[in-house]
């Protein structure tokens, strides 16, 4: 057995490499508007880079991240990683679709379709299986249905949403991850998309940059609805997994609640701990994209000021344009901070040992 400290990565984006290969899997009432529209909701916001990478385009010409097989040869064993989180490409903004029906029927075949097509082929994959939040009530079947798969990881969501995380309207999907001992992972992207409003509490960025730079604030908003609405009293073994929304916010959000928790605590009699414990218990960040300070320290400081060295996962966020390459992330970081981060925190989160 080896020494080497384990490597996971928990937010690398699988695609489909054809609309036809979901349909073996989807009830064929649906086939023909999954062939002509596909999940129905565009990005609104040109990025001049792309979302991709060309250059993890697979052997085949295929769609970056749509190769299992080219994957495992380009990301996995490059890199080393004992394992990856499998968490999906564009199929999470199926829960803004207008038609939960047609969502709610996606949505189970492409979880069929990432056990059979995905999980197969390599031991190192792991997954976070897609729900479609705004049925609640088929999200929690669909967490029974499928939830206990051994490569399933966790569940996730995409961070747009009508209603703020904490709302009991979403209680019973925790209720279902919570009695499996299945992390929520919340993933962004879909910010101002479909049946959601703005990206932003005051209307619309004008360009991909400026809506790019904002999306923590959707964190914040969620992580602060999580812990004043009570979730975590009522769900104590719940955890939520903060995807692709940065790190340096946290110090913030925990210092402003804390002291608003000291005047206004009437307003919340059911929390026991002051918010930032809650955070601390429950709350995990990704890395990428994680921010970039002039004095790398300063991150490292931040990470500190909120004692949050337990909570911070490493991602990559392959094969996306702004993939961080896992040998060249956190060089400036303490080395038992970095282990902690780049496998570490994530083993014992999903419960991984080296194989």
């Amino acid at each position: 057995m080896s020494n080497q400290p384990l490597l996971i990565d928990t937010d690398v984006h699988n695609g489909i490499k054809s609309p036809r290969d979901l349909l073996p899997y989807l009830s064929k009432v649906w086939h023909s508007q999954w062939l002509a529209s596909g999940t129905g909701l565009g990005q609104p916001y040109y990025s001049p880079v792309g979302v991709l990478r060309q250059d993890a385009v697979p052997d085949d010409g295929s769609t970056s991240g749509s190769d299992p097989h080219f994957m495992v040869k380009d990301h996995v064993e490059r890199f080393g990683f004992d394992y990856i989180v499998l968490t999906g490409q564009s199929i999470l903004e199926l829960s803004l679709h207008p038609d939960i029906d047609y969502a709610n029927a996606v949505v189970s075949a492409y979880n069929d379709y990432l056990i059979e097509q995905w999980l197969t082929v390599d031991k190192r994959f792991k997954a976070a299986m897609v729900i479609n939040h705004s049925d609640p009530h088929h999200a929690v079947k669909e967490i029974e249905r499928i939830g206990l798969h051994p490569d399933i990881v966790e569940v996730i969501m995409c961070s747009a949403a009508n209603k703020l995380y904490g709302h009991r309207v979403y209680h019973p999907i925790y209720e279902a991850c919570a009695n499996m001992n299945l992390p929520i992972a919340i993933h962004p992207g879909t910010e101002g998309r479909g049946q959601t409003g703005a990206p932003t509490a005051s209307g619309y960025p004008s360009r991909y940059m400026e809506w790019h730079n904002i999306l923590p604030t959707n964190y914040m908003a969620h992580v602060n609805s999580l812990v004043c609405e009570g979730v975590f009293e009522k769900f104590p073994e719940l955890k939520v997994v903060a995807i692709e929304g940065g790190i340096a916010w946290l110090t913030h959000l925990m210092w402003r609640m804390d002291k608003n928790y000291k005047a206004l605590r009437d307003t919340t009699p059911w929390l026991r701990k002051m918010p930032s414990d809650y955070i601390r218990e429950h709350v995990f960040l990704t890395t990428q994209p994680i921010e970039e300070p002039e004095n790398p320290q300063h991150l490292v400081d931040i990470i500190k000021m909120c004692r949050a060295e337990s909570q911070i996962l490493f991602s990559s966020d392959y094969p996306h344009w702004d993939f961080d390459h896992p040998k060249l992330a956190l060089r400036s970081f303490p080395k038992d901070l970095k282990q902690a981060i780049m496998g570490d925190n994530a083993a014992k989160l999903y419960g991984l040992t080296r194989v």
